[in-house]
């Protein structure tokens, strides 16, 4: 099965569009990545229309179906329902998803410097690698050294391990990572394979 990688940024601003009406319902405002766990697990809204302004719902990564370069896919309206807050459960697993969402706010990777575990800084967050399949963060794009760039201007897309040492402003990473930097998505997903392959046959 091909991995879906998308950068965060790209799916702030979409519609939340139902497949069966085609209803626009909502528009996605802020991406809630949750670092100790390494994904995302969904997305804070706007209301779309005359009516702009925040909405207290938030949409969980379960309840997207698809999610294409134009539109968040939804089944119904439905999948905003039980995630206001109002009750402090999102309705469907019990999880406290107002909570969930302010603590990873408190947890904002992006502008945290990366290092390696031997000490070398290789730059700083600028965005996230999201496989939207399952909302595993597996990668940072950085802001770094010119030198771990195969071209210039060109990205930095850092391979993360399954789990990650995670501070208050710094993220830790082995130092064998330089080795798999990328500055593609379309190979990035098996930059990210080989990376954590490596790590495990240590």
């Amino acid at each position: 099965m091909t991995q879906l990688l998308m950068r965060a940024v790209t799916l702030v601003g979409l519609p939340v569009v139902t497949t069966t009406t085609g209803e626009d319902i909502a528009e996605t405002r802020d991406v809630i990545y949750m670092p100790d766990e390494g994904r995302v697990i969904g997305f804070t809204l706007n209301k779309r229309g005359r009516l702009a302004g925040r909405l207290k719902n938030i949409l969980l990564m379960e309840r997207i179906h698809a999610v294409g370069r134009d539109a968040v896919m939804v089944l119904d309206a439905s999948a905003l329902e039980g995630t206001d807050g109002r009750d402090g459960k999102d309705g469907k697993d019990g999880k406290d998803s107002r909570g969930a969402a302010a603590d990873a706010k408190g947890r904002n990777v992006l502008g945290n410097a990366v290092l390696t575990d031997a000490g070398k800084q290789l730059g700083t967050v600028r965005d996230l690698v999201v496989e939207m399949g399952s909302g595993e963060v597996i990668g940072y794009e950085l802001d770094g050294d010119p030198a771990l760039q195969r071209a210039e201007g060109a990205p930095l897309l850092l391979p993360l391990p399954s789990t990650l040492a995670v501070s208050s402003d710094v993220l830790m990473v082995p130092a064998d990572v330089e080795e798999f930097i990328r500055d593609d998505l379309a190979g990035f997903g098996s930059a990210v394979t080989d990376f954590r392959a490596r790590l495990g046959s240590k």
